[in-house]
């Protein structure tokens, strides 16, 4: 193969292509190679391409997307194609400086580079299981946000909006506002804004809904107090309906109700609070540091 010297497909038994043998240190090479790999988010990872592209022109824009699209295929490529390792940490170091990532330098740069390594804990990424998965998400496409609030009979609604308008901005979204509307006019205008982020696919970093309203378990009320499904809108979102949104956040906040009972909350402990008797004790809801994570969806 290219750049490997003495590898090629051996003769089995049967007379059959037998998978090349590939040598020790070859194997630690692309060991080395996949834990600094590991390290890079998924646009330090796209950049790392486009970065040894210019400095070893030998490795093809075609050969990086066949053969290169995850870290565990990229170490093995790289391994291959800069074997022996003095090879490989010249070129390591010259496309690490450009990203910049200067704290992966020093493994590389270091006398010891080509000797024995040292095991080390490598974070596990987001998805454990599946190779070239994101670490964290990449925020740098437009966030878009869809805001509705139903203002009617809700005291302090109008200040809401206000408060969630200035936190949009701060947080960089593009707002798109649809205050008191009716069933129809919701659907119409959450359609639309869906559709809309499709048409922009390869520009979206993040997409926000926020649903204020009053409701009950499963649904949204509007104006009129006609009900609007949540899982609706929630599926109106998912990878088949809006694959601009794919390996995208979506986030969901609902200020409502989710049915008719009050909760008195619990007693606590603490000092009494400033009252006018003085008496009156600090309560927090029956539940609260609540976080429940499902493995799938309701009914899945």
């Amino acid at each position: 193969m290219e750049g490997s010297p003495g590898i090629g497909w051996r003769s089995g038994s049967d007379g059959s292509r037998a998978p090349p043998k590939i040598p020790p240190a070859m194997e630690e090479l692309q060991s080395r190679l996949q834990e600094t790999l590991d390290l890079l988010s998924s646009q330090e990872l796209r950049s790392f391409r486009d970065h040894l592209r210019k400095v070893e022109p030998r490795v093809s824009q075609v050969k990086l997307e066949l053969e290169g699209r995850s870290p565990s295929e990229l170490a093995r490529l790289l391994a291959k194609q800069y074997y022996p390792p003095a090879a490989a940490k010249r070129v390591l170091v010259q496309v690490l400086e450009q990203l910049p990532r200067a704290d992966l330098l020093p493994r590389w740069q270091s006398a010891a580079a080509d000797g024995p390594v040292i095991p080390r804990k490598i974070p596990k990424r987001s998805y454990d299981c599946v190779e070239g998965e994101l670490d964290h998400y990449d925020l740098s496409g437009r966030r878009k946000a869809f805001l509705m609030c139903v203002k009617r009979n809700r005291l302090g609604a109008h200040q809401d909006v206000l408060l969630m308008e200035d936190w949009l901005g701060q947080c960089q979204f593009e707002n798109t506002l649809c205050i008191d509307p009716d069933k129809m006019e919701l659907l119409g205008k959450i359609t639309s804004f869906r559709d809309g982020l499709n048409e922009i696919k390869d520009d979206i970093g993040c997409c926000l809904v926020a649903l204020m309203s009053h409701g009950e378990e499963g649904f949204i009320k509007m104006k009129d107090g006609e009900k609007v499904s949540l899982e609706g809108i929630f599926e109106m979102f998912n990878n088949k309906n809006c694959p601009a949104l794919q390996e995208k956040p979506k986030i969901f906040i609902i200020q409502a109700c989710r049915g008719e009972r009050r909760d008195s909350g619990v007693e606590t402990d603490d000092e009494p609070m400033d009252s006018d008797d003085g008496s009156e004790k600090r309560r927090l809801p029956t539940f609260s540091d609540y976080f429940i994570i499902y493995p799938t969806q309701a009914g899945k």
